[in-house]
């Protein structure tokens, strides 16, 4: 039998790595820049052509590499970070496991051009799929430039399934957010097809979150520090009341690097528990320092998953900090006891005070003895005109035989009643109309403020009130769309939605498909946008938040068109405007609601596959009893 186990070669071993540290245009911008700041970058430079699909290009100005480094920088495995395997438990470098270039070339076209600091002359490299065409001198400043070019081009089925150039552009953004945040020392800009969408000086943590984020957020921030032989957490957390429901801005960054951490993040949430709704989300920017040799960075590929030596105690620590952080600014107004010119307190006396009037007591009452007469027995307590007061009378015992004789006649009484009456009492319950065959709507229940119950000719029909609301409006807005029937109604007061430039890409997206569903908005100036019509149904519903939950659902799907953004959108409207669980509706919503459900054509389920209503039979009612 002949050997089958072969050894891959290296260029299918680097689309394999591929597969895991490239996802798409982000993944490379991130190791890109990664590298850059290793390489002590202070001015990196970002250039994009169609969402990283054509371009994308990496200016920095940090160490550089020789001809020798360039060209072995693309080998895998290669790297200048570590040297052996206990390097990986105290690194201070971004980048480590040298597989990011190697991978990058496995899928795109590279040029680069670099120099060392201290050369007079530099390096041009050029590499297609792995392969090295060619290596020569090259005259260029010091630092590095890499171009990527086509990526993806030899692995059409990873290229097919990128999104849109605007999602895709969108998840540029929220990269470039994570490593311009924590490196706020190092100059950053980011230009889209011709277009400078950022441009970042250095400066303070503070300063670079409110460049990113708009001004607006300078006022809801509360800075946060705390420093213990375990780790040192610096940073900001927001106010509960600018806390959100959708698109919250919360961010963990540990030794300059952006991590996913959902315990220490319950940690922060469970500080907001009674100051902010359940379903909303606060706000927070949180730089770790801990020991590198406390942390491993080396779970994925993509380094944002991080295993710490000591959870529990920074669990601790987090929770005592934001706590004592949100109390230490509270809003609540105090008052200072200590100020010599304090105004006098007038001293507080109601207006008009009475007396309680006086009760005598007989102190030689006795209740177990019988007393002498009837004159002054009475039906129960009371006090006399006097204010004293009277106790009841004492009487003689009952004959208990004849007591009880009666008490058995009532009993015989009470069942022999029963039995005449064989149950015909009628039980006041309001007046009940007679029910026709026909599924004709006569009386409706609500029960729970969930469900809705109501007689029709074979059994009881019993409907989940929120659930069939939102296949009506969603059954309505599609309707809209399919027929180019645009039904809008103008705002009093056009509202103003601040967008970060993530979001602002994707909302120049769908604007056409917002106004065919009835939105009506305007461009303002940078990320601001004035919404001057809605479509109906939304009175009660918080019109920004329900764009920001629109374009976060858009930003997890794809293409426009192809997948589905109008279903999306739509059902995101519904699911926001449909009548919440514990709402009491009147009898024409109640008689309303099952109407408008009865005219769906597919009105079992809910756009996303849940069980609307229910009909018990006369049957199965009978087989309950």
């Amino acid at each position: 039998m002949s050997d089958v186990i072969k050894l891959l070669p290296d260029s299918v071993a680097n689309q394999i790595a591929a597969g895991e540290v490239i996802q798409r245009p982000a993944s490379v911008i991130k190791e890109l820049v990664e590298n850059a700041v290793d390489a002590e970058a202070t001015n990196i430079q970002i250039v994009l052509k169609d969402a990283g699909r054509t371009l994308i290009q990496v200016i920095d100005n940090g160490l550089g590499m020789s001809d020798t480094d360039a060209r072995l920088a693309f080998e895998r495995h290669s790297t200048s970070k570590i040297r052996n395997a206990e390097d990986l438990f105290s690194l201070q470098t971004m980048g480590f496991r040298g597989e990011a270039l190697a991978s990058i070339a496995a899928i795109s076209h590279i040029e680069l051009r670099t120099c060392a600091r201290g050369s007079q002359l530099g390096t041009k490299l050029i590499i297609n799929a792995s392969h090295c065409e060619s290596q020569e001198p090259d005259v260029c400043p010091v630092g590095c430039n890499f171009m990527v070019k086509d990526l993806f081009f030899n692995v059409p089925a990873r290229r097919k399934f990128l999104k849109s150039n605007q999602v895709e552009l969108s998840n540029i953004i929220k990269e470039f957010e994570k490593l311009a945040l924590v490196n706020y020392n190092i100059d950053f800009s980011l230009t889209h097809n011709g277009n400078v969408l950022y441009k970042l000086n250095k400066g303070s943590f503070k300063q670079r979150i409110v460049s990113i984020f708009g001004t607006n957020l300078d006022q809801q921030l509360i800075p946060l520090t705390i420093e213990t032989s375990l780790v040192k957490i610096t940073g900001f957390i927001g106010k509960p009341e600018n806390c959100r429901k959708r698109g919250a801005m919360q961010f963990f960054f540990v030794n300059g690097r952006y991590m996913r951490h959902p315990y220490f993040h319950k940690a922060v949430n469970t500080c907001y528990n009674e100051l902010i709704p359940d379903d909303s989300q606060p706000n927070y920017f949180l730089i770790f320092d801990v020991d590198p040799e406390s942390i491993d960075v080396n779970i994925h590929p993509t380094k944002t998953e991080i295993k710490f030596e000591n959870e529990m105690p920074i669990w601790q620590i987090i929770a005592a900090a934001v706590k004592e952080t949100l109390g230490r600014f509270s809003v609540v107004p105090s008052i200072d006891f200590d100020k010599e010119d304090a105004p006098e307190i007038p001293a507080f006396t109601l207006p008009h005070a009475t007396t309680p009037p006086s009760i005598s007591v007989d102190k030689g009452y006795n209740p177990f003895k019988q007393q002498e007469g009837n004159d002054s027995q009475e039906q129960g307590d009371s006090v006399t005109k006097s204010g004293h007061y009277q106790s009841h009378s004492s009487t003689a015992m009952p004959n208990w035989e004849e007591l009880y004789k009666n008490f058995k006649k009532s009993k015989q009484e009470s069942f022999d009643n029963i039995e005449d009456n064989s149950f015909t009492a009628e039980v006041s319950l309001g007046e009940v109309p007679i029910l026709k065959t026909e599924d004709v709507l006569q009386v409706v229940l609500q029960v729970g403020g969930r469900y809705l119950l109501t007689l029709i000719h074979d059994g009881v029909l019993i409907l989940d009130q929120r659930r069939a609301h939102l296949s009506v409006i969603y059954n309505r807005l599609m309707q809209q769309i399919d027929g180019m029937n645009v039904v809008s109604q103008r705002v009093l007061f056009p509202e103003v939605i601040h967008l970060t430039e993530s979001q602002n890409v994707v909302f120049e997206e769908i604007e056409p498909e917002l106004e065919k569903v009835g939105f009506g908005v305007s461009r303002l100036s940078g990320g601001d946008w004035s919404v001057n019509s809605v479509p109906p149904g939304l009175d009660n519903v918080d019109v920004k938040e329900l764009l920001n939950e629109v374009i976060s659902t858009v930003s997890i799907g794809g293409n426009s068109l192809k997948d589905k953004v109008f279903e999306r959108i739509a059902l995101t409207i519904a699911s926001r405007a449909a009548i919440p669980y514990g709402r009491v509706l009147n009898d024409d919503e109640k008689k309303g609601l099952i109407a408008d459900w009865r005219s769906l054509k597919n009105n079992k389920y809910t756009p996303t596959g849940k069980l609307i209503g229910t009909v018990l039979t006369i049957e199965q009612l009978g087989k309950m009893f």
